[in-house]
């Protein structure tokens, strides 16, 4: 039986998301943190824990059949992958940033200037597309600190929030790259292992289509019916079935958790009535 070797990230954010996301998908690993190598109890699945930089590289030598990566990741390493599906946590971007009180007035400014990253293949590709010409150098960690100890004039650095940048007197002038969790996998897998990754993909799907949306139910006198209706958009369109008591209806339906009070109120004001909301863990379509 053929068993689909998967690579995430040793420990992290990026970690935790990618456990969570396969045991939300209903595969089992084991507790232990400590292993490098754990294999699911009930899913032809074995994970590999790699560092982060690594991953591309062992999808694309074939050590690793796929790899949840960051794209900055990928993009940096250039290696022979495929992107099997974007998994849409985990995002930031890649920024050029300069010292806070410096005037910028375009990408022209990097010409001539020294720029401190642990991305130099995509600064380069950047820049060469911008044909700005700038001193690369080449930092391990803690990039940011690199303009306030005379090390270079700018940086270039994965931001999430920026407060990184303001604690040490910096500010984002270009982004470069907008990153995010990737599913790649190694091109040409068997097609025991492709229908394998295929069956892990739809059943991550089925978890993130589900994901900041609600189920909800209530009910309607029947002369209300289209007005409440109208106001409950759901995959096709609201459920509607008669209620024992005459001239009533239950409708149940799915809402984005980001309209839900603006909706709720909205039913309210139309004669809803007895309205449940319940979380959804799978949504399969």
């Amino acid at each position: 039986m053929s068993i689909l070797k998967i690579a995430i990230q040793t420990k992290g954010r990026l970690n935790e998301d990618s456990v969570k996301l396969i045991d939300d998908a209903g595969i089992k690993l084991p507790l232990s943190s400590r292993k490098l190598i754990a294999a699911a109890s009930n899913f032809p699945l074995e994970v590999l824990f790699l560092r982060d930089d690594d991953i591309p590289q062992a999808v694309a030598d074939g050590v690793a059949d796929v790899g949840i990566v960051g794209e900055n990741e990928m993009l940096e390493k250039k290696e022979n992958v495929i992107i099997a599906k974007r998994l849409g946590f985990s995002k930031c971007r890649l920024s050029l940033a300069i010292p806070k009180d410096d005037v910028y007035n375009g990408i022209e400014y990097f010409n001539g200037k020294k720029i401190a990253t642990s991305y130099p293949v995509i600064l380069k590709d950047f820049l060469d597309q911008k044909n700005v010409k700038a001193d690369i150098h080449v930092i391990t960690g803690s990039v940011e600190i690199a303009p306030g100890i005379g090390l270079a004039d700018a940086i270039f650095d994965i931001v999430s929030s920026g407060s990184t940048l303001v604690s040490n007197r910096l500010k984002e002038v270009e982004v470069v790259i907008n990153s995010e969790a990737l599913l790649i996998a190694t091109p040409n897998l068997s097609p025991e292992k492709q229908a394998i990754l295929d069956e892990m993909i739809f059943r991550m799907e089925s978890v993130q289509r589900a994901d900041k949306k609600k189920y909800i139910l209530l009910n309607a006198p029947n002369e209300k019916l289209k007005e409440i209706e109208s106001l409950l958009p759901g995959m096709k369109s609201p459920t509607v079935m008669p209620l024992a008591e005459e001239g009533w209806s239950s409708i149940h339906s799915v809402i984005e958790e980001k309209y839900f009070w603006e909706i709720i109120s909205k039913l309210k004001a139309a004669g809803a009535q007895g309205i449940l909301v319940i979380p959804i863990e799978k949504m399969i379509l």
